[in-house]
């Protein structure tokens, strides 16, 4: 992933990794939490030398991004994560992309595509469709599904937000070996991700993440336009696959539940022998073949569109 680049795009000072050609057609891939680029450490140099510009930023409060304005609310909010995305798009110069990730990444990516299909040329996505506003979020669950999310009640509260400014690194592992059973990671996986975990905004756009989507913390009013609509759950157009591990020990929708939102061209994969939540760096050549696919739709819907033949 290295060397990594440092951009200005919106709020932020982005740090962020730019390989393959510059004029090959782009590729944003974004994270998740609790990971880091390099979730994308196999995929971002196999779509590389397949003539991709792929682009990996550092999501606020990881790694070397850093907010331009100590005053800035340090919201973890869907919407301000995907309009990080667009100020990025924006900075690199880059007008439409193959936007793709996992986990808060596979959210994000969900919005840009359903809410700025301009800049969306394709996506692919872990987990399906994500995209819920507060409202969908202070529906319970069954008991079961419940506790998956053992750790989005524990940061509501003041213990929490200390115990994971504590024991971040801890915390990591935890929900690595949680969310992926059969991911045999080592010490040098981990070692290389762990360092991001030490952002000084880190902590405090977790817990916001969490506590807003609770209802417990107030949002950004900048943002108020952009949930409104993710709220109403936007169907999204664009060429798409979802991928699903067959070992996610995350909480994960059945693909049905979702299928309705893809209105374009679709399909969903399963990707097969123990692969678990974060799917990019467990199971990089199906990730990256997801990435090409949906390429190759893109440019093949673009040209059904313009009447090309």
């Amino acid at each position: 992933m290295e060397p990594l680049l440092r951009i200005h795009a919106g709020d932020l000072e982005v740090g962020y990794s730019d390989t393959g050609p510059r004029d090959g057609d782009a590729v944003l891939l974004l994270h998740g939490w609790p990971y880091d680029i390099h979730s994308f450490e196999e995929v971002a140099p196999a779509l590389a030398g397949t003539g991709f510009r792929v682009v990996v930023p550092y999501l606020r409060g990881y790694g070397t991004t850093a907010f331009l304005d100590p005053a800035t609310l340090r919201s973890g909010q869907p919407a301000a994560l995907a309009q990080d995305a667009v100020a990025l798009l924006d900075a690199l110069g880059i007008d439409t992309a193959i936007v793709a990730g996992c986990d808060w990444g596979a959210r994000t990516t969900n919005i840009l595509a359903a809410l700025r299909p301009d800049r969306v040329a394709g996506q692919v996505t872990a987990s399906g469709y994500l995209v819920a506003g507060q409202a969908a979020n202070a529906h319970p669950l069954h008991p079961v599904d419940e506790l998956t999310w053992w750790y989005q009640f524990y940061f509501a509260t003041e213990r929490g937000r200390e115990g994971y400014d504590r024991y971040r690194d801890e915390f990591a592992r935890l929900i690595w070996r949680t969310a992926s059973p059969r991911w045999a990671f080592d010490d040098a996986a981990f070692e290389r991700s762990r360092p991001s975990f030490a952002n000084p905004d880190h902590v405090a756009i977790v817990i916001h993440n969490y506590r807003w989507r609770l209802g417990l913390a107030a949002g950004d009013p900048r943002y108020d336009e952009w949930e409104a609509r993710i709220a109403e759950r936007p169907t999204i157009g664009v060429p798409a696959i979802t991928l699903e591990g067959d070992a996610n020990g995350a909480f994960h929708l059945d693909p049905a539940a979702y299928r309705d939102r893809f209105t374009g061209p679709y399909e969903h994969r399963s990707v097969t022998g123990g692969v678990g939540h974060n799917l990019p760096q467990e199971a990089p050549d199906a990730f990256a073949q997801a990435v090409i696919d949906v390429a190759q739709r893109a440019a093949e819907h673009t040209a059904e569109a313009s009447g090309v033949r």
